[in-house]
Protein backbone atom coordinates (compact mmCIF):
# COMPACT_ATOMS: atom_id res chain seq x y z
CA UNK A 1 0.00 0.00 0.00
CA UNK A 2 2.69 2.60 0.75
CA UNK A 3 6.27 2.44 0.48
CA UNK A 4 9.39 3.22 2.36
CA UNK A 5 12.24 4.68 2.45
CA UNK A 6 12.24 7.67 0.34
CA UNK A 7 9.03 6.83 -1.68
CA UNK A 8 8.92 5.68 -5.01
CA UNK A 9 6.26 6.10 -7.50
CA UNK A 10 5.30 9.51 -6.76
CA UNK A 11 4.15 7.88 -3.08
CA UNK A 12 5.20 9.48 0.17
CA UNK A 13 7.05 7.23 2.41
CA UNK A 14 6.38 4.85 4.81
CA UNK A 15 8.18 6.20 7.87
CA UNK A 16 6.66 10.00 6.78
CA UNK A 17 3.29 8.97 6.35
CA UNK A 18 3.14 6.85 10.14
CA UNK A 19 4.64 10.17 11.63
CA UNK A 20 1.72 12.20 10.05
CA UNK A 21 -0.83 10.10 10.74
CA UNK A 22 0.11 9.62 14.83
CA UNK A 23 -0.04 13.52 14.74
CA UNK A 24 -3.28 13.65 13.44
CA UNK A 25 -4.70 10.70 15.78
CA UNK A 26 -3.15 12.92 18.80
CA UNK A 27 -4.93 16.14 17.69
CA UNK A 28 -7.80 14.82 16.60
CA UNK A 29 -10.05 16.50 14.04
CA UNK A 30 -7.47 19.23 13.24
CA UNK A 31 -6.27 20.82 9.45
CA UNK A 32 -4.37 18.66 7.94
CA UNK A 33 -2.11 22.02 6.25
CA UNK A 34 -1.60 22.99 9.71
CA UNK A 35 0.07 19.40 11.24
CA UNK A 36 1.52 18.80 7.86
CA UNK A 37 3.54 22.02 8.25
CA UNK A 38 4.21 21.55 11.46
CA UNK A 39 6.18 18.34 10.70
CA UNK A 40 8.27 19.54 7.99
CA UNK A 41 6.62 17.75 5.61
CA UNK A 42 7.47 19.15 1.91
CA UNK A 43 5.03 21.19 -0.34
CA UNK A 44 5.29 18.64 -3.42
CA UNK A 45 4.95 15.59 -1.08
CA UNK A 46 1.37 17.63 0.96
CA UNK A 47 -1.15 15.93 -1.56
CA UNK A 48 0.37 12.60 -1.70
CA UNK A 49 0.06 11.86 2.18
CA UNK A 50 -3.29 13.57 2.28
CA UNK A 51 -4.96 10.93 -0.73
CA UNK A 52 -2.73 8.04 0.48
CA UNK A 53 -4.12 8.35 4.03
CA UNK A 54 -7.77 8.56 2.39
CA UNK A 55 -7.34 6.01 0.67
CA UNK A 56 -6.39 3.70 3.73
CA UNK A 57 -9.09 5.02 5.55
CA UNK A 58 -7.52 6.52 8.17
CA UNK A 59 -8.61 9.94 8.06
CA UNK A 60 -11.84 11.58 6.38
CA UNK A 61 -12.51 14.90 5.42
CA UNK A 62 -14.48 16.92 7.67
CA UNK A 63 -16.04 20.36 8.04
CA UNK A 64 -19.26 21.32 8.58
CA UNK A 65 -20.57 17.92 7.44
CA UNK A 66 -18.60 14.96 7.48
CA UNK A 67 -17.88 13.25 4.58
CA UNK A 68 -19.80 10.28 3.70
CA UNK A 69 -18.41 7.22 2.13
CA UNK A 70 -20.11 7.63 -1.01
CA UNK A 71 -18.28 11.07 -0.95
CA UNK A 72 -14.78 9.77 -0.22
CA UNK A 73 -14.58 6.56 -2.99
CA UNK A 74 -15.57 9.20 -5.42
CA UNK A 75 -12.70 10.03 -7.25
CA UNK A 76 -14.53 13.48 -8.16
CA UNK A 77 -15.20 14.81 -5.03
CA UNK A 78 -13.32 17.22 -3.35
CA UNK A 79 -13.69 18.32 0.87
CA UNK A 80 -15.17 21.86 1.19
CA UNK A 81 -12.40 22.39 4.49
CA UNK A 82 -9.15 21.64 5.49
CA UNK A 83 -9.83 19.76 8.36
CA UNK A 84 -9.15 16.15 8.70
CA UNK A 85 -10.50 13.72 11.57
CA UNK A 86 -8.40 10.28 11.95
CA UNK A 87 -10.14 6.84 12.06
CA UNK A 88 -8.72 3.98 14.37
CA UNK A 89 -6.11 1.32 12.63
CA UNK A 90 -8.85 -1.35 12.92
CA UNK A 91 -11.43 0.25 12.12
CA UNK A 92 -10.10 1.35 8.85
CA UNK A 93 -8.97 -2.09 8.42
CA UNK A 94 -12.18 -3.42 8.61
CA UNK A 95 -13.62 -0.86 6.04
CA UNK A 96 -11.32 -1.77 3.41
CA UNK A 97 -11.87 -5.35 3.80
CA UNK A 98 -15.83 -4.95 3.41
CA UNK A 99 -14.82 -2.84 0.33
CA UNK A 100 -12.99 -5.30 -1.35
CA UNK A 101 -15.58 -8.09 -0.36
CA UNK A 102 -18.45 -5.76 -1.92
CA UNK A 103 -16.26 -5.40 -5.45
CA UNK A 104 -15.03 -9.59 -5.20
CA UNK A 105 -18.76 -10.37 -5.29
CA UNK A 106 -19.30 -7.40 -7.99
CA UNK A 107 -17.14 -9.02 -10.01
CA UNK A 108 -18.14 -13.18 -9.08
CA UNK A 109 -21.44 -11.84 -10.27
CA UNK A 110 -20.46 -10.11 -13.43
CA UNK A 111 -18.90 -13.79 -14.57
CA UNK A 112 -21.91 -15.46 -13.58
CA UNK A 113 -23.90 -13.16 -15.55
CA UNK A 114 -21.30 -13.16 -18.60
CA UNK A 115 -21.08 -17.39 -18.74
CA UNK A 116 -24.40 -17.48 -18.56
CA UNK A 117 -25.29 -15.16 -21.27
CA UNK A 118 -22.39 -17.18 -23.33
CA UNK A 119 -23.70 -21.05 -22.82
CA UNK A 120 -27.08 -19.24 -23.39
CA UNK A 121 -25.06 -18.18 -26.93
CA UNK A 122 -23.36 -21.09 -27.67
CA UNK A 123 -25.92 -23.54 -27.13
CA UNK A 124 -25.07 -26.86 -28.59
CA UNK A 125 -21.81 -25.48 -30.10
CA UNK A 126 -20.23 -25.91 -26.83
CA UNK A 127 -21.79 -28.92 -25.96
CA UNK A 128 -20.05 -31.93 -26.75
CA UNK A 129 -22.66 -34.14 -27.21
CA UNK A 130 -23.46 -32.53 -30.12
CA UNK A 131 -20.45 -33.43 -31.98
CA UNK A 132 -20.59 -37.07 -30.69
CA UNK A 133 -24.22 -38.19 -31.58
CA UNK A 134 -26.02 -37.77 -34.99
CA UNK A 135 -26.62 -33.94 -34.48
CA UNK A 136 -25.39 -32.18 -37.01
CA UNK A 137 -25.34 -28.57 -37.71
CA UNK A 138 -24.72 -26.62 -41.18
CA UNK A 139 -23.91 -22.50 -41.46
CA UNK A 140 -23.70 -20.61 -44.84
CA UNK A 141 -21.24 -18.19 -44.46
CA UNK A 142 -20.88 -15.46 -47.20
CA UNK A 143 -18.81 -12.74 -45.80
CA UNK A 144 -15.27 -13.19 -46.48
CA UNK A 145 -14.24 -11.89 -43.03
CA UNK A 146 -16.42 -14.72 -41.13
CA UNK A 147 -14.88 -16.92 -43.12
CA UNK A 148 -11.06 -15.97 -41.75
CA UNK A 149 -12.58 -15.74 -38.41
CA UNK A 150 -14.25 -19.26 -38.75
CA UNK A 151 -10.72 -20.42 -39.67
CA UNK A 152 -8.91 -18.93 -36.70
CA UNK A 153 -11.83 -20.56 -34.19
CA UNK A 154 -11.28 -23.59 -35.67
CA UNK A 155 -7.43 -23.52 -35.00
CA UNK A 156 -7.65 -22.89 -31.69
CA UNK A 157 -9.57 -26.01 -30.61
CA UNK A 158 -7.96 -28.52 -33.19
CA UNK A 159 -6.79 -31.29 -30.73
CA UNK A 160 -5.39 -33.87 -33.34
CA UNK A 161 -5.94 -33.26 -37.37
CA UNK A 162 -6.23 -30.98 -39.50
CA UNK A 163 -7.04 -31.74 -43.74
CA UNK A 164 -7.09 -29.09 -46.37
CA UNK A 165 -7.13 -29.24 -50.10
CA UNK A 166 -6.48 -26.51 -52.55
CA UNK A 167 -7.24 -26.48 -56.06
CA UNK A 168 -5.92 -23.10 -56.44
CA UNK A 169 -2.94 -20.98 -55.34
CA UNK A 170 -3.47 -18.77 -51.53
CA UNK A 171 -2.37 -15.07 -52.53
CA UNK A 172 0.59 -13.69 -50.59
CA UNK A 173 -2.10 -12.31 -47.34
CA UNK A 174 -2.84 -15.80 -47.22
CA UNK A 175 0.21 -17.49 -46.94
CA UNK A 176 0.86 -15.49 -44.27
CA UNK A 177 -2.20 -16.49 -42.41
CA UNK A 178 -1.83 -20.14 -43.79
CA UNK A 179 1.67 -20.38 -42.23
CA UNK A 180 0.69 -18.75 -38.51
CA UNK A 181 -1.89 -20.91 -38.13
CA UNK A 182 0.53 -24.29 -39.27
CA UNK A 183 2.63 -22.98 -36.70
CA UNK A 184 0.15 -22.77 -34.16
CA UNK A 185 -1.26 -26.41 -34.75
CA UNK A 186 2.32 -27.90 -35.05
CA UNK A 187 3.26 -26.69 -31.83
CA UNK A 188 -0.54 -28.14 -30.49
CA UNK A 189 0.79 -31.32 -31.35
CA UNK A 190 -1.98 -31.51 -34.23
CA UNK A 191 -1.02 -33.45 -37.60
CA UNK A 192 -1.39 -30.97 -40.50
CA UNK A 193 -2.00 -32.62 -44.27
CA UNK A 194 -3.08 -30.52 -47.18
CA UNK A 195 -3.40 -31.44 -50.70
CA UNK A 196 -2.69 -29.24 -53.75
CA UNK A 197 -3.19 -28.91 -57.67
CA UNK A 198 -0.13 -30.21 -59.54
CA UNK A 199 -0.25 -27.46 -62.18
CA UNK A 200 -0.59 -24.77 -59.26
CA UNK A 201 2.34 -25.75 -57.04
CA UNK A 202 4.87 -25.41 -59.82
CA UNK A 203 4.50 -21.65 -59.59
CA UNK A 204 6.73 -20.15 -57.84
CA UNK A 205 4.87 -18.65 -55.05
CA UNK A 206 2.97 -21.50 -54.14
CA UNK A 207 6.34 -23.25 -54.33
CA UNK A 208 8.09 -21.52 -51.70
CA UNK A 209 5.19 -21.87 -49.67
CA UNK A 210 5.23 -25.52 -49.88
CA UNK A 211 8.85 -25.55 -49.13
CA UNK A 212 8.10 -23.62 -45.75
CA UNK A 213 5.61 -25.37 -44.99
CA UNK A 214 6.81 -28.91 -45.31
CA UNK A 215 10.13 -27.32 -43.66
CA UNK A 216 7.46 -26.80 -40.75
CA UNK A 217 6.40 -30.06 -40.78
CA UNK A 218 3.10 -30.36 -43.06
CA UNK A 219 2.47 -33.47 -45.11
CA UNK A 220 1.65 -31.92 -48.33
CA UNK A 221 0.60 -33.65 -51.87
CA UNK A 222 0.17 -32.99 -55.32
CA UNK A 223 -2.78 -34.50 -57.80
CA UNK A 224 -3.53 -33.74 -61.42
CA UNK A 225 -7.06 -32.47 -59.76
CA UNK A 226 -8.28 -31.48 -56.85
CA UNK A 227 -11.81 -31.10 -56.84
CA UNK A 228 -12.87 -28.22 -54.41
CA UNK A 229 -11.19 -26.28 -51.34
CA UNK A 230 -11.66 -28.50 -48.36
CA UNK A 231 -10.86 -27.69 -44.44
CA UNK A 232 -11.74 -30.79 -42.20
CA UNK A 233 -10.59 -30.59 -38.15
CA UNK A 234 -10.86 -33.31 -35.92
CA UNK A 235 -13.41 -34.98 -38.06
CA UNK A 236 -15.91 -32.25 -36.39
CA UNK A 237 -15.77 -29.43 -38.82
CA UNK A 238 -15.85 -29.08 -42.39
CA UNK A 239 -15.39 -25.56 -44.09
CA UNK A 240 -16.00 -26.08 -47.79
CA UNK A 241 -18.15 -24.09 -50.79
CA UNK A 242 -21.39 -23.24 -51.49
CA UNK A 243 -20.34 -23.59 -55.06
CA UNK A 244 -17.31 -25.55 -55.93
CA UNK A 245 -17.11 -23.76 -59.09
CA UNK A 246 -17.42 -20.47 -57.83
CA UNK A 247 -15.68 -20.18 -54.36
CA UNK A 248 -17.09 -16.41 -54.26
CA UNK A 249 -19.85 -17.13 -53.08
CA UNK A 250 -19.08 -18.08 -49.78
CA UNK A 251 -18.57 -21.42 -47.94
CA UNK A 252 -20.51 -23.36 -45.64
CA UNK A 253 -19.21 -24.97 -42.03
CA UNK A 254 -20.56 -28.09 -40.82
CA UNK A 255 -20.66 -28.85 -37.44
CA UNK A 256 -20.70 -32.98 -36.47
CA UNK A 257 -18.90 -35.90 -37.04
CA UNK A 258 -21.99 -37.75 -39.01
CA UNK A 259 -21.69 -35.29 -42.10
CA UNK A 260 -18.10 -34.91 -41.02
CA UNK A 261 -16.57 -38.12 -41.57
CA UNK A 262 -18.49 -38.12 -45.49
CA UNK A 263 -16.41 -35.41 -46.53
CA UNK A 264 -13.24 -36.53 -44.41
CA UNK A 265 -13.89 -39.73 -46.43
CA UNK A 266 -13.62 -38.45 -49.72
CA UNK A 267 -10.08 -36.51 -48.75
CA UNK A 268 -9.18 -39.55 -47.80
CA UNK A 269 -9.42 -40.99 -50.94
CA UNK A 270 -8.21 -37.96 -52.72
CA UNK A 271 -5.13 -37.91 -50.36
CA UNK A 272 -4.33 -41.81 -51.27
CA UNK A 273 -4.61 -40.80 -55.06
CA UNK A 274 -1.98 -38.04 -54.91
CA UNK A 275 1.76 -38.12 -54.57
CA UNK A 276 4.24 -36.64 -52.03
CA UNK A 277 5.03 -33.30 -53.17
CA UNK A 278 8.57 -33.47 -55.12
CA UNK A 279 7.97 -37.55 -55.97
CA UNK A 280 6.16 -37.42 -58.39
CA UNK A 281 8.24 -35.59 -61.11
CA UNK A 282 11.79 -36.18 -59.71
CA UNK A 283 11.75 -39.50 -58.31
CA UNK A 284 12.23 -42.80 -60.14
CA UNK A 285 10.27 -45.62 -58.73
CA UNK A 286 11.36 -49.88 -59.12
CA UNK A 287 8.72 -52.52 -59.55
CA UNK A 288 8.35 -52.55 -56.10
CA UNK A 289 6.74 -49.03 -56.25
CA UNK A 290 9.44 -47.76 -53.46
CA UNK A 291 11.13 -44.36 -54.15
CA UNK A 292 14.89 -44.42 -53.93
CA UNK A 293 14.65 -41.65 -50.71
CA UNK A 294 11.95 -44.99 -49.19
CA UNK A 295 14.30 -47.28 -49.97
CA UNK A 296 16.68 -45.52 -48.53
CA UNK A 297 14.77 -45.27 -45.16
CA UNK A 298 14.36 -49.17 -45.27
CA UNK A 299 17.91 -50.27 -45.74
CA UNK A 300 18.83 -47.91 -42.82
CA UNK A 301 15.60 -48.85 -41.16
CA UNK A 302 17.26 -52.61 -41.61
CA UNK A 303 20.12 -51.96 -39.83
CA UNK A 304 19.04 -50.48 -36.75
CA UNK A 305 19.30 -46.98 -37.30
CA UNK A 306 17.42 -44.54 -35.31
CA UNK A 307 14.94 -42.50 -37.21
CA UNK A 308 17.01 -39.18 -36.01
CA UNK A 309 19.84 -40.17 -38.20
CA UNK A 310 17.81 -41.46 -40.67
CA UNK A 311 16.46 -38.03 -41.20
CA UNK A 312 19.79 -36.66 -40.84
CA UNK A 313 21.12 -38.98 -43.48
CA UNK A 314 17.95 -38.00 -46.05
CA UNK A 315 18.25 -34.14 -45.23
CA UNK A 316 14.66 -34.38 -43.93
CA UNK A 317 12.56 -33.61 -41.21
CA UNK A 318 12.06 -36.24 -38.36
CA UNK A 319 8.50 -36.01 -38.46
CA UNK A 320 8.81 -36.69 -42.43
CA UNK A 321 10.95 -39.94 -41.58
CA UNK A 322 8.41 -40.88 -39.18
CA UNK A 323 5.41 -40.66 -41.29
CA UNK A 324 7.19 -42.02 -44.47
CA UNK A 325 8.50 -45.22 -41.98
CA UNK A 326 4.62 -45.72 -40.67
CA UNK A 327 3.15 -45.88 -44.31
CA UNK A 328 5.99 -48.76 -45.45
CA UNK A 329 4.79 -50.44 -42.18
CA UNK A 330 1.25 -49.99 -43.21
CA UNK A 331 2.08 -51.16 -46.29
CA UNK A 332 4.44 -54.21 -45.27
CA UNK A 333 1.79 -55.16 -42.81
CA UNK A 334 4.56 -55.09 -40.09
CA UNK A 335 3.59 -54.36 -36.70
CA UNK A 336 6.97 -53.09 -35.86
CA UNK A 337 9.60 -50.78 -37.80
CA UNK A 338 12.45 -53.79 -37.18
CA UNK A 339 9.79 -56.14 -38.48
CA UNK A 340 9.12 -53.64 -41.49
CA UNK A 341 13.13 -53.92 -42.61
CA UNK A 342 12.93 -57.86 -42.06
CA UNK A 343 9.85 -58.11 -44.23
CA UNK A 344 11.09 -55.98 -47.08
CA UNK A 345 14.66 -57.74 -47.25
CA UNK A 346 12.61 -61.27 -47.46
CA UNK A 347 9.91 -59.82 -50.12
CA UNK A 348 13.26 -58.26 -52.09
CA UNK A 349 12.64 -54.78 -51.93
CA UNK A 350 15.74 -54.73 -50.39
CA UNK A 351 19.66 -55.67 -51.53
Amino acid sequence: MVTTGGGTGGRPATGRLVTLYQELRRRGASSFTETAGALGIAPEEFERCRAELIALGLIVPTGTTHATVADVRNAEWRPDADTVASVAPEIALLRLLDRERARLREHLAEADRAFSTLETLAGTFLRASALAGSEVEVEALTDYRRIQQTLEDITDVIQESSASMHPGGPSRQAQARTLDRDRRQLDNGVRVRAIYSRAHADLPDVAELLRMRIEMGVEIKVARQVPMNMVIADQQYALLPIRPEDGREGAILARGSALVRSYLGLYEHCWHTAAPYGDETSVERGGDGLSEQQRAALEMLATGMKDEKIARNLGVSLRTVSRMLSELMQELGASSRFEAGVRAVRLGWLD
